[in-house]
């Protein structure tokens, strides 16, 4: 099925959650003039005050609504709130309306997407805008958040060309590089690279806040300790259900990484340092080869 879009911009887009992507994602729409009207879902009234003071939508309406007047509706709730909003939506999905969302788990989005709209299916294209920080809530948008960062899309079979072409316009026009990759690729890659960090950048600030001695701990923390937990200040509603979501590649590499936790552990404990060092110098020209590309 394709869809007929509009010609001159995306018409009437609604935001479902107007946090820090969704309300980033209305002022770069806006800013760049692609949008006749923005509107916004969400649970929190403050936030949607908070939102629409800012300019981030013109206007608030209810799921339902939302289906029955958008071009384009894009779900940038937590993943595990999918399969509802897909539930309420499917209804009152017009044939002309596409769906596309900014879940960081993709394969648990596409399974709920499947099961609740069937045929309409064809009008979801789901995507991962690779952008957002620590914190979250409208108030912390930027308009500029996903210029020169990636979107990964993930085109479901049932996406006729055109319309994946339209959603692939959509993200760039607000700066984003668009990329396409399978579904259970991204879900394995991200589990690597943004999942994991961000359970270890819990995980060393759960650590230390249960220590006997925390206060002190946290009295003389540097720099290095703020970067690496930096991301722990995200939201623990959305980082819960991506851990869940995409909990088999997570495991996956959780258990890799404490298999170089335990080894050097063991290194230290006999006093190698030789051993470590090489161990240090292999990831340290990893990291550093990053900042080059």
């Amino acid at each position: 099925m394709t869809i007929i879009h509009p010609d001159s911009n995306y018409g009437a887009v609604t935001i479902v959650g107007v946090g820090l992507i969704g309300a980033s994602l209305g002022l770069a729409l806006k800013q760049a003039g692609v949008v006749k009207t923005v509107l916004g879902v969400g649970r929190s009234k403050d936030n949607l005050d908070q939102a629409q003071t800012m300019g981030a939508i013109d206007g608030v309406v209810d799921l339902v609504e939302a289906a029955k007047k958008s071009d384009l509706i894009v779900l940038c709730v937590p993943v595990a709130q999918m399969r509802a909003a897909f539930e309420v939506i499917e209804p009152h999905l017009e044939p002309r309306t596409m769906i596309t969302d900014a879940g960081s788990t993709k394969g648990d989005v596409i399974l709920a997407a499947k099961e609740v709209l069937g045929k309409k299916a064809c009008q979801f294209i789901p995507a991962h805008p690779i952008a957002g920080g620590a914190q979250h809530g409208a108030s912390a948008a930027q308009a500029d958040l996903f210029k020169g960062k990636q979107t990964i899309i993930c085109p479901l079979q049932e996406n006729s060309p055109e319309d994946t072409a339209f959603i692939t316009g959509f993200w760039e026009s607000v700066g984003s590089t668009v990329k396409k990759i399978g579904s259970v690729q991204h879900d394995a890659i991200y589990a690597a690279v943004s999942h994991l960090p961000h359970l270890l950048s819990y995980a060393l600030m759960a650590s230390v806040v249960n220590s006997e001695d925390a206060e002190q701990k946290l009295d003389h923390v540097g720099a290095g300790f703020k970067d690496f937990t930096r991301i722990a200040a995200s939201s623990p509603e959305m980082w819960r259900d991506i851990c869940v979501g995409n909990r088999t590649a997570i495991l996956k590499e959780l258990d890799q990484y404490l298999l170089i936790v335990n080894h050097m552990r063991k290194l230290i404990a006999e006093n190698d340092g030789s051993g470590l060092e090489k161990l240090f110098n292999k990831a340290s020209k990893a990291r550093q080869d990053l900042d080059v590309l």
